[in-house]
């Protein structure tokens, strides 16, 4: 065999359940001869904040030749071996007890881990075919493999569908792009399009209704796939896999998502999730559905279609790109869209969610401040390092990106009578650069930071730039009760609560009230009130829930004066607070031939 393409092989066995350790052993047949130079993932595409996985690695030695090699850190992430002659043996153990999506994990009942976190880079050979060697635990029986990393066939070991053995990888980035579950899963399969899909449950969830899930599941990815390839019905991860994996973690209260090239990982709580026998659609299964649309819509947005910036990830340091609210606002739009258009939610479902998300954005006073480019390019440090004072300063790139999506669609549809949409603009996007992003020999590109207004016009005949610059790069509110007239929509906007406001957001700390964030400008704010500070009493009577604070609350009138006594760190203050009219209102979108 060519040594050029002699693949680095990865050994991963989780030896240590109950301690929650993988142990790794990595192979690298012809190391650097000025020593070898391997690093810890700093980051995780699709999660924009540094996290330092190398920091639950707990030993890392190196041998050759049957001797010990000498290993220095050069940094919080970054090994160099001694210069030897190969293979180089590296052996090192992680600690894996990160319950998320973006990590990994480990007991006695299931493995999971993405592979930035358990797999050193071997610098200047990331282009390098790589084998992973999954071995099951000791002791414990039945454990089968969920990934949608291809297995290794034609190799001695090779992996059968769901066994342990050698996986294979095109390269680095493949190799950490497919997270691995492990375990006893509860598991349904259907094809969308012809294209093989699997749903992994980890976690405690009775009577799940496999069935059910799993239909709804699929329209959504039928809709998805017909929407960016309507002709051909092709499923974009073909290129890299020969199926599509939903891995969903279960629990009392989680959520999240974190999307892959041929898989996603999931977290969502079991009440959401539907039981058999259970009739009707709750507000929490909705989530779920949209979540993973979500997740699924990024198979082609972010996964394949990126921005320039990330073509490709430098995981050694952030990555910065003022286009995440195309990446991430533009699937926030589609995500609950395709659900409606799929029928996995009814129309009337479909304008409740978005007035909820229009209600957000407005709630929201950092929207003044921050526009969802600049939010975009501050994700690092502001916008995955949210404090109290956030809501004031910052705006979501998710929530305001999808309004901004919504406001394009809209202005496109009208400007065209009809005849063009925001679909035009991501069909184009997938023809440009992403279809065949994986495929071998591709030369790939990602969106210019300064692309998308030239592309919205050849996709649409319509020129953008002004609504862009206005709502994207600047922080002008989407007109949207003036765009969604032509469709048929109202937007209404109608009290929230009858009662007077702080202005303030409330959490629960143990027995008592506390002030999670104090609007600027507010109530509040105005009488000296700040974030931290515990509830005591209002004119002398006790505060102790946030049900508490309302019942009090319903004895005034906007404009009434009231004494507070909170405690800020163990010192009481009291503060004169004139209250504000009721909270801010809710945004109502109803069919407008209805409201007639």
């Amino acid at each position: 065999m060519n040594m050029e393409k002699t693949p680095l092989l990865y050994r991963l066995w989780p030896h240590d359940p109950a301690g929650h350790r993988y142990r790794i052993t990595l192979t690298v047949p012809s190391p650097s001869p000025e020593g070898q130079r391997l690093s810890m993932p700093a980051w995780i595409p699709g999660s924009y904040l540094i996290r330092d996985f190398s920091r639950q690695v707990e030993s890392l030695a190196a041998h050759a030749g049957g001797r010990r090699v000498p290993v220095r850190k050069l940094d919080n992430h970054t090994w160099q071996a001694a210069p030897c002659d190969g293979p180089l043996r590296v052996e090192y153990t992680v600690y894996a007890w990160d319950l998320s999506v973006r990590g990994a994990h480990l007991d006695e009942t299931h493995g999971f881990f993405n592979g930035t976190s358990v797999f050193l880079q071997v610098h200047g050979q990331e282009h390098l075919p790589c084998l992973l060697d999954l071995q099951p635990p000791r002791g414990i029986a039945g454990w089968k493999v969920h990934t949608s990393l291809p297995e290794a066939r034609g190799h001695a070991g090779a992996a059968r569908r769901h066994g342990f053995g050698l996986y294979r990888a095109p390269d680095y980035d493949a190799l950490i792009d497919h997270p691995v579950e492990m375990g006893t899963p509860q598991v349904a399969r259907f094809t969308a399009h012809g294209a093989e899909h699997e749903l992994v449950f980890t976690g405690v969830a009775p009577n799940l209704d496999l069935a059910r899930i799993a239909q709804d599941v699929r329209r959504i990815c039928e809709t998805q796939i017909a929407f960016f390839e309507p002709r051909s019905r092709r499923a974009p991860f073909l290129d890299s896999a020969d199926r599509y994996v939903f891995m969903t973690m279960v629990t009392g209260d989680g959520y999240g998502g974190l999307e892959h090239r041929a898989s996603t990982a999931l977290m969502t709580s079991r009440k959401d999730l539907p039981v058999l026998g259970q009739k009707g659609q709750g507000e929490g299964y909705r989530g779920f559905l949209g979540l993973v649309s979500h997740e699924y819509f990024h198979t082609w947005n972010v996964k394949r279609i990126k921005p320039a910036a990330f073509v490709p990830y430098d995981l050694s340091r952030p990555d910065l790109t003022r286009l995440l609210w195309v990446f991430e606002g533009f699937t926030s739009y589609y995500d609950d869209l395709l659900l409606l258009r799929s029928g996995a939610i009814t129309r009337a479902d479909y304008l409740r969610m978005l007035g909820k998300t229009i209600t957000s954005v407005a709630r929201t006073p950092g929207r003044a401040k921050q526009s969802v480019a600049e939010s975009s390019f501050d994700a690092w440090t502001r916008y995955y390092k949210q404090d109290e004072n956030s809501p004031n300063a910052l705006v979501s790139y998710y929530t305001k990106g999808a309004l901004v999506a919504l406001g394009l669609d809209l202005l496109i549809r009208r400007d065209t009578a009809g005849a063009r949409s925001l679909d035009d603009v991501m069909r184009l996007l997938w023809q440009r650069y992403g279809r065949g992003f994986y495929a071998p020999g591709a030369k790939q590109q990602g969106l210019p930071e300064d692309g998308l207004p030239g592309l919205v016009e050849e996709a649409t005949g319509v020129d953008a730039r002004r609504y862009i610059a206005r709502h994207a790069y600047g922080t002008a509110d989407v007109p949207l009760a003036e765009l969604l007239a032509p469709q048929g929509v109202s937007l209404q906007w109608k009290p929230a609560s009858n009662l007077p406001s702080l202005d303030a957001r409330t959490r629960k700390q143990g027995d008592s009230l506390v002030l999670a964030t104090v609007f600027e400008g507010g109530a509040a704010h105005r009488g000296g009130l700040s974030a931290g500070d515990v509830l005591v009493a209002i004119d002398g009577l006790r505060v102790d829930a946030p049900a508490g604070l309302e019942l009090l609350l319903a004895q005034y009138r906007p404009g009434d004066r009231v004494r507070v006594h909170v405690f800020r760190r163990d010192e009481l203050r009291a503060f004169d607070v004139r209250l504000s009219a009721p909270e801010p209102l809710d945004c109502v979108l109803s069919d407008a031939a209805q409201d007639q």
